[in-house]
């Protein structure tokens, strides 16, 4: 029976997604019975601050959101943006017979359903309403099939909340006193943020090696085709039977691992002279058979790791792209650990194979993809086009990233269930003996493939721009041990070794699923967090970790090493994973972490091995063993050392106040492997410090030059005891240099002059006040409201007030002032294929491909930003969608907490203004749940 005439004798039911989007892509599949609405994300969390938490609640409970004393029950409150949507959905709940709970089908999903019935509680029938892609025929089937709610996934749920909320809220604030305000610790961000330090200290560490060795060029004396070429470029390999050394012979202190020739230049130069006349020959010729299985359907993080090797797009970036397309119909969830396809889906697959390749491409059997990385928890099967007939790409009408990113998941889902690739490789060894008698053996290496198979439809990408791609083939020549070869060149090359690369967010998100840290789902954000944090910033794709990182692992390590250790985290997860099976209890698990407890609150956990867990309590309340100087410090060399103060990072030398100190501000931009003695001296050697300009004979007080982190300006020094709080503060005057001026140039004219803006330019004839200023957006005319931008800096100390009058006679420029010329220029983007260009904005420079911008960040600058980073940052524009209006709505006027006492669960739904609380207590089942972990 269908929906629709199922509700004709069922009355009207409310369905209750996620998004909007969701929720009119629903719409259309099911009859005029059924309201569609979006809870718009959460209605519900743990509150943000101590603010929203009710004022019942005192002390630890009222600063952590949770009662560490009463078996950790979480207080929650309903979201204050959320507060009319939650109005809204009890309306539409007043007027309906049944209630669909038709979120995600994970664990987040299942506890935002959990909160929309405790926050809704609904006295109609409540059911639960599951499905992986967004069809006609999936969705009527989820609602003829619903379930009930499963109350482990949401247990699981919130046990992770409220594990990463005390993580967060207990570590964080050790950071803020001993490292720099507003800081940030998660479970999962401090681990992948030690990541990216770590490797950074691996490149400063690091010591290139050089070697050399030869190539030469062989011909076999025939004419050659591209089945057979002429030629073959081949690779010394030994030298008297010693296998000459390359890149992966030596280790990070640039010397060798193991027992092979190093050739230098000299004695590379003097081989390659010395084999100039001698005689080759081949002396094996080695074939073996090449085989490569398609790669397995997309999950979360292989999706977002070749989104960001082929289309460019960071793992942010590709899960809203992603997002838009499972709402709208195109793909099935993208949230997912499996790589299992139904049925349904194999048969759309082998299908589209048959019609678009021909059977000779298709495997008798269907391939089965049944492995799983550990700790899935998503349900459904892998990320591939929704429905039982894929639509191909030019099917869809998509465009843009969407349309870019669901070609990549059909390749993918089409190209498994293809034949293998088939082909030889070859390897081919050519000898001869040098004119002073050392023997030169040289190697090359072919690969033919004789049958593409899947590689038809699609071959992976590769973390490494120079590795070599599946479907690349090297076609040798045709010979036969014995045979004569020529040597047209010998050449000797020179090599260094290069340290180990930078992670992008591909490779990061790679490690972080190796090594089982936190969930994959959940990588994007996390990857977002540190970059957002300034833990890390971009270069290109490459994630640096900036100087305050490197402060804020370092604390990390040394007084909560636990915390961030890698098996640590990941032994967390699987913990987390054993109380979702029900092997193990929560509140037992949470007391051993955070109290440390033993003995019989060590064994109610469960079969956990909890000896890794135990007192975060402590080790947060005993600070004094930090010594905030000294983990915020790291040597260069040479009695210099990198210091991250509050106001960002800076090198010394000496002490403060002695003879000979030296100290010099770093770029905040600047990759911490490139911080070296020699760059350090470079950089005490600026003009920096305070330049002494003289004395302001009006106030007498001095006036100096500095240096900021905003640029250089020009100050007075306030006298001792100069009162700076209160209604009695003074403050110094300050000014930004202009463009034209440097510190070692401005003079104390100059200065006192830049100190004396804004200046009153006259008034008009109404008697207002005209002011010439100098803003953020260079110089401009104040008249009351009204603003008038000026050309040039001269003109606030030299515009007269007839210049003045005369502006304002003219009308206000509403539309575009004429186009400046582009900053730079980056060439074609892939996406949109028009040019893509660097411009100055009012708000800072920002890339343009003429239909969308998006502003340079701060760790991006004009003259090194790579066309790549261009097209990234469009990307992530696009995905993002136009920016949204926000609109101001009343509070609410009234405060309701509800208590479920035998639940062991406190629920608040706090409304402000209100002077009024209604209280009611009731008894329920056992209740444990959350929302998705914001500290992680």
């Amino acid at each position: 029976m269908s929906p629709t005439s199922e509700t004709a004798q069922g009355g009207r039911r409310l369905v209750i997604v996620e998004s909007p989007a969701k929720a009119k892509t629903i719409k259309g599949y099911l009859g005029p019975g059924y309201v569609v609405e979006a809870s718009v994300g959460h209605i519900r969390d743990l509150p943000n601050g101590a603010a929203e938490v009710p004022d019942k609640y005192t002390g630890e409970v009222r600063r952590l959101g949770v009662d560490v004393e009463h078996d950790f029950q979480p207080i929650y409150v309903v979201n204050a943006d959320k507060k009319a949507q939650v109005k809204k959905l009890k309306d539409l709940l007043a007027e309906s017979d049944e209630l669909f709970l038709a979120t995600d089908e994970d664990r987040e999903g299942e506890a935002i359903a959990w909160h929309l019935q405790e926050v809704l509680k609904p006295k109609v029938p409540v059911h639960r309403m599951v499905f992986h892609e967004i069809t006609k025929d999936a969705i009527r089937e989820a609602v003829a099939n619903p379930r009930e709610l499963n109350q482990r996934m949401v247990d699981a749920q919130e046990t992770r909340r409220i594990l990463d909320r005390l993580y967060g809220y207990e570590v964080s604030p050790v950071l803020w006193k001993k490292v720099m305000p507003k800081l940030s610790a998660g479970r999962v961000q401090s681990v992948a943020t030690r990541l990216v330090v770590e490797r950074e200290r691996e490149r400063i560490a690091f010591r290139s090696a050089e070697y050399w060795d030869l190539t030469g060029t062989f011909s076999t004396g025939r004419a050659g085709d591209p089945s057979d070429p002429s030629t073959l470029v081949a690779r010394l390999n030994t030298v008297d039977g010693r296998r000459v050394a390359q890149g992966r012979d030596f280790g990070a202190n640039g010397q060798l691992k193991s027992d092979v020739l190093h050739l230098d230049e000299a004695n590379a130069r003097a081989l390659a002279a010395a084999l100039a006349d001698s005689s080759f020959a081949v002396r094996s010729v080695e074939s073996k058979p090449y085989r490569r299985s398609p790669y397995a359907p997309f999950r979360t993080t292989t999706l977002q790791q070749e989104a960001s090797r082929k289309l460019g797009l960071g793992a942010k970036a590709c899960m809203q792209v992603a997002q838009k397309l499972y709402e709208n119909g195109f793909i099935t969830y993208m949230r997912t650990d499996s790589t299992t396809l139904s049925d349904t889906a194999v048969t759309a697959a082998r299908a589209q194979v048959t019609q678009l390749y021909g059977a000779d491409y298709l495997p008798e059997k269907a391939r089965v993809y049944a492995g799983k990385v550990k700790n899935a928890q998503e349900a459904h099967e892998a990320i591939r086009p929704s429905g039982d007939r894929f639509r191909t790409p030019a099917e869809t009408g998509l465009t843009g990233d969407q349309f870019r990113l669901y070609e990549l998941i059909w390749k993918r889902t089409v190209a498994s269930q293809m034949k293998d690739a088939t082909g030889n490789s070859v390897t081919v060894r050519i000898g001869g003996t040098a004119s002073d008698g050392r023997d030169a053996e040289f190697s090359a290496s072919g690969k033919t493939i004789t049958f593409h198979g899947f590689m038809k439809a699609y071959v992976e990408g590769a973390d490494d721009p120079n590795a070599e791609l599946d479907d690349r083939e090297r076609r040798l020549p045709q010979v036969a041990e014995g045979d004569a070869l020529a040597a047209d060149e010998i050449t000797a090359d020179g090599h260094a070794t290069k340290p180990p690369a930078r992670y992008t967010e591909a490779s990061l998100v790679k490690e972080l699923e190796e090594r089982e840290i936190g969930r994959p789902s959940t990588y994007a954000s996390i990857i977002g967090t540190i970059l957002d944090r300034g833990y890390v910033f971009k270069k290109g794709t490459a994630l640096v970790p900036s100087f305050l990182s490197f402060a804020v692992v370092n604390l990390l390590e040394k007084h909560f090493g636990r915390l961030v250790d890698y098996d640590f985290t990941a032994k967390m997860e699987d913990d987390l994973d054993r109380i979702a099976r029900g092997e193990a209890q929560a509140v037992p698990w949470l007391k051993r972490f955070y109290f440390g407890a033993e003995g019989d609150a060590a064994q109610a956990a469960g079969p956990v091995d909890g000896d890794h867990l135990g007192g975060l309590k402590e080790l947060v309340t005993d600070l004094g063993a930090i010594d905030a100087r000294e983990i915020s410090s790291f040597p260069v060399g040479e009695g210099i050392v990198l210091r991250v103060g509050r106001y960002g990072p800076y090198v010394e030398r000496g002490e403060k106040d002695a003879e000979g100190h030296q100290r010099a501000d770093v770029p905040d931009d600047l990759a911490p492997d490139e911080l070296t003695i020699a760059y350090a001296e470079e950089l005490f050697a600026k003009p920096s410090g305070e330049f002494q300009l003289g004395t302001d004979p009006v106030s007498g007080n001095q006036i100096v030059a500095k240096d900021g982190r905003y640029g250089p300006y020009v100050t007075e020094i306030l006298p001792e005891g100069t009162p700076k709080t209160g209604k009695n503060a003074v403050k110094a005057r300050t000014a930004s240099l202009f463009k034209s001026m440097s510190l070692d140039t401005v003079t104390l004219d100059e200065a006192l002059k830049l100190m004396s803006l804004p200046r009153v330019v006259g008034a008009d004839a109404e008697g207002v006040e005209i002011t010439a200023q100098n803003g953020r957006y260079g110089p401009y005319l104040k008249k009351g409201t009204d603003s008038r931008s000026l050309e040039t800096e001269d003109q606030l100390f030299t515009i007269t007030l007839d210049e003045a009058l005369a502006i304002y006679a003219q009308p206000k420029q509403r539309g575009r002032a004429a186009a400046k010329p582009p900053l730079k220029e980056l060439g074609t983007d892939p996406v949109s294929e028009r040019p893509v260009v660097v411009k100055d904005g009012r708000f800072g420079p920002y890339v343009t491909d003429g239909e969308t911008n998006a502003t340079l960040r701060r760790d991006d600058d004009v003259e090194t930003i790579t066309p790549e980073r261009g097209y990234e940052l469009l990307a992530e524009k696009r995905a993002k969608g136009p920016a949204k209006k926000t609109v101001k709505k009343a509070a609410a006027k009234k405060t309701t907490t509800a208590k479920k006492t035998a639940a062991k669960k406190t629920t608040t739904a706090k409304k402000t203004v209100a002077k009024k609380t209604t209280t009611a207590k009731k008894t329920a089942a056992k209740k444990t749940t959350a929302t998705p972990p914001a500290e992680s």
